[in-house]
């Protein structure tokens, strides 16, 4: 079967966003979405209520959240899932600390805390596991830091050999010694964006040209995976900052 997954920064809920603030614009990316029927939407930042408040927009899909202890301050990646087509086992949080169990832990100097949420579902009749994740946006040594212990994890929670889908706001771009520790540890992981490089984050204008993809879809499926951002706005309101990143994916 072909279907697609999404990773999306859906940009944190403030006022100062005026006229891109989020209640002017959750309608117009859960319409995004609806579009694409996906099997898997992989969300970076947004507290609870936000978050739940695009839960209530997208019919049909549940959040993994059972797992998580919500801390009311923090920013979670999350996973939204299409109950029709995708059967749920098991999900978690890592946080890309040295103490990944904590809720809420920080290290590497990074300025806020950052985590990994993950599921391990079960896709016409086979399973995989798919992490979800954002990186620190400051200091480079963070960000790497944070992705040895996300791929310190990922081996950890995949004793099956599953085959592996890693997504997220890396603020970071291909050439990064991050990705590059990425594929230091898996082997067969790719990304199989194909068109020239473009930048995924933009300040609300759909333009930066001096911006880089931080947006990534990497896997290790067999089949090779079509890639494109999604430029659509709503009257020159954008659904967030960053343009949602669509992998259509064959299993």
């Amino acid at each position: 079967m072909e279907a697609f997954i999404i990773s999306s920064n859906i940009r944190f809920s403030t006022h100062d966003d005026g006229s891109h603030a989020w209640p002017l614009r959750k309608k117009i990316l859960a319409g995004i979405y609806h579009q694409y029927s996906p099997l898997l939407i992989g969300t970076q930042e947004g507290r609870k209520p936000q978050l739940h408040e695009l839960k209530l927009l997208l019919s049909g899909y549940a959040l993994a959240d059972t797992h998580r202890n919500w801390l009311a301050e923090r920013m979670y990646p999350c996973i939204f899932y299409n109950e029709r087509t995708v059967r749920l086992l098991k999900s978690g949080d890592f946080w890309l600390s040295l103490t990944p169990e904590i809720d809420g832990s920080s290290s590497f100097d990074s300025m806020f805390p950052r985590l990994c949420t993950w599921v391990h579902i079960e896709v016409a009749g086979r399973e995989l596991l798919v992490f979800n994740t954002h990186l620190d946006h400051v200091q480079p040594s963070t960000r790497e830091s944070q992705i040895e212990v996300l791929c310190t994890q990922v081996k950890r929670i995949n004793t099956k050999n599953l085959p592996i889908i890693i997504m997220g706001d890396f603020n970071d771009s291909p050439e990064s010694r991050t990705r590059k520790i990425i594929y230091d540890y898996f082997d067969s992981i790719r990304d199989d964006w194909s068109s020239r490089e473009e930048a995924s984050h933009h300040p609300f204008t759909g333009l930066n040209p001096d911006g880089q993809r931080i947006d990534w879809i990497l896997h290790n499926l067999e089949e090779k995976a079509q890639l494109h951002l999604d430029k659509q706005s709503d009257n020159g309101t954008w659904p967030s900052d960053h343009f949602p990143l669509i992998a259509k994916l064959k299993f």
